[in-house]
């Protein structure tokens, strides 16, 4: 397998799908494969896929595919190398990446789980094929709108002033004042390798800035990434953001009647500072299918509480999986 070795439940199917574009997305599977699809979206993006997100599901019942989205994980090639054109990386290339590898397992429908940048995709996955979705959970939902990156990377400065300051002077002076993800988001193109690591390392310690209250979950796991993991991470946090995700910004609100019918479950900690609630909030208003479990100790990333919530969603769409 490429990549390091998976944990707890063996691999039983894996490989590298042409996408297109000379891409290549790292895939594998786990379980049942007559069992329920589930398919599992990582967040970030560019964060690569989970080691342990498919311990969730009863692997007796379902049938768990992970994947690497386009230039991260063991997908190839690396955003890590300068030389990989991001032209070819947006929101609509992984939408149709997920429908390639949907036809390439031979799945019909499949349960749509994932957190943070995951359900954005998720979201807008399906809304482009909601006969694809048989079930969706969500966890720490963004819609990746503009307000929403205003506020991770400027209006938090109200929160965490020492720690902004920092970020902003990670950029040159005359970008200071500017959009700050833009800014970054040239300097991980940068011919310089140095200025490219520096630039990852201090996004990296404004995101671990933000999640540094959470002990009840992860604090410090950004800046805890390899070299080459954390950079292909910042350039494509910072290429997608920089272009809102390609999304207009009330794309995702606008389409969720294609939901309709599509059971979900949107777990939301209150304490989360990179996502607010209200995301969360707005989007089970016009998704009546939708499930909105808040959970008042946790923050973006997770606690006991949030586990118990995940599993009872998992517990309520897949429990009774096959009928």
């Amino acid at each position: 397998m490429a990549g390091e070795a998976v944990s707890d439940a063996a691999v039983n199917g894996e490989g590298l799908l042409d996408v297109g574009d000379g891409n290549r997305i790292y895939w594998e599977s786990r379980g049942n494969p007559d069992g329920r699809p589930v398919l599992i979206v990582h967040g970030g993006p560019g964060s690569g896929r989970s080691r342990n997100a498919h311990k969730s599901f009863d692997l007796e019942r379902c049938h768990v595919v992970s994947f690497d989205q386009r230039g991260c994980g063991d997908s190839v090639p690396s955003a890590a190398d300068p030389t990989t054109d991001m032209r070819h990386n947006t929101t609509h290339h992984l939408l149709s990446d997920m429908e390639l590898l949907r036809e390439h397992l031979d799945v019909n429908r499949w349960l749509l789980y994932g957190g943070s940048w995951a359900s954005t995709l998720i979201l807008a996955y399906a809304e482009r094929h909601p006969e694809r979705a048989s079930g969706i959970i969500l966890i720490g939902v963004t819609m990746t709108r503009p307000q929403e990156i205003a506020w991770l990377y400027y209006g938090l400065r109200l929160l965490l002033p020492v720690e902004w300051e920092r970020f902003r002077a990670g950029v040159p002076a005359a970008d200071r004042d500017g959009n700050l993800v833009e800014a970054y988001r040239r300097l991980t193109e940068h011919p310089d390798p140095v200025v490219r690591d520096r630039a990852a390392q201090n996004w990296c310690a404004w995101e671990d800035a933000v999640i540094a209250h959470e002990s009840l979950g992860a604090p410090g796991q950004y800046s805890a990434k390899p070299g080459s993991a954390m950079l292909a991470f910042v350039r494509i946090c910072t290429h997608y953001f920089a272009h809102h995700a390609w999304l207009d910004k009330r794309q995702l609100l606008a389409g969720a009647h294609r939901l309709a019918g599509i059971p979900g479950v949107l777990i939301h900690g209150r304490l989360d500072l990179s996502a607010p609630l209200r995301t969360a909030w707005e989007l089970a208003q016009v998704w009546p299918d939708a499930e909105l479990k808040i959970i008042d100790d946790s923050g973006h990333t997770g606690s006991p509480t949030m586990a118990e919530a995940i599993h009872a969603a998992v517990e309520k769409l897949c429990g009774t999986y096959p009928k």
